[in-house]
């Protein structure tokens, strides 16, 4: 009687430990969305990466929550990734942001992401008043309990000013 029940509670801790092992889907963040716009990223003559937006509204709004699904045609290293990452956060935030908060949003990305290559998602799921989820293709990758960061970390590609307008144009359905 005593081994089934040491069994069934192994079992369970096991299932319990590995559960971040197995595979979630960011659609379980928001099952009724849409997608709002798609668009591509391109520098120079490079194809860097498509981009769609995805929202349970039909209208893009930053403070709602929304799903970036970004999908890389081209390598690119983590560290590459981070780096163009912070230099557009300071561009947009300015002295709004000191360097301690960015160190911590540095240490973000570097635990959430890694190397890319073609065909490679990562997945962008904005929560607001929680903060983010990345996930990749086929699991989570870490979830990020900072709005600030959040906030901070999409407006790379929603802030009014960002460089690539025409491509935030698309995402957000206002060139329709």
């Amino acid at each position: 009687m005593l081994k089934p029940i040491r069994l069934l509670i192994g079992l369970t801790l096991l299932l319990f430990s590995a559960g971040s092992s197995f595979a979630a889907n960011w659609r379980d963040d928001l099952p009724n969305s849409k997608l709002i716009g798609s668009g591509e990223l391109r520098w120079m003559m490079l194809h860097i990466y498509s981009a769609e937006l995805y929202m349970e509204e039909p209208v893009f709004d930053p403070q709602k929550k929304f799903a970036l699904v970004l999908t890389y045609h081209k390598s690119i290293s983590r560290d590459r990734f981070v780096e163009t990452s912070l230099d557009e956060i300071k561009r947009l935030k300015g002295s709004t942001v000191d360097t301690e908060i960015l160190k911590k949003w540095k240490g973000y990305m570097e635990g959430a992401f890694a190397d890319v290559k073609s065909g490679d998602q990562l997945i962008g799921v904005h929560l607001p008043n929680v903060g983010c989820r990345f996930y990749s293709k086929d699991k989570l990758l870490t979830e990020i309990n900072d709005t600030a960061f959040a906030d901070a970390f999409f407006s790379i590609w929603f802030d009014p000013r960002s460089k690539d307008k025409d491509l935030r144009k698309k995402l957000t359905g206002a060139s329709k």
